[in-house]
């Protein structure tokens, strides 16, 4: 076995174990999220609207107005 291909062998080991301790930390922070959830839950909060604010609070507020305005014409027109 050369040493170029150790090395490569190396280095590739440690790529792949790099993503399985990110993927490790992914697993452990969805959980950590359904545990706010459910706290949130059994407050009384509504989880659904929590995710759906949430979302909005990703994106671009002027994405946000242009649906809103966009929503509110179309229930208008709508009668409602």
């Amino acid at each position: 076995m050369t040493d170029a291909y150790r090395v490569t062998a190396d280095e590739l080991r440690q790529f792949i174990e790099r993503h399985e301790r990110l993927e490790a930390e992914k697993v452990n922070l969805a959980e950590q999220q359904k545990e706010v959830m459910a706290e949130a839950k059994g407050r009384g909060y509504d989880t659904a609207v929590l995710r759906k604010i949430i979302a909005l609070r990703k994106r671009d507020k002027d994405d946000i107005a242009e649906e809103e305005a966009i929503m509110e014409l179309y229930k208008q027109a709508l009668g409602m």
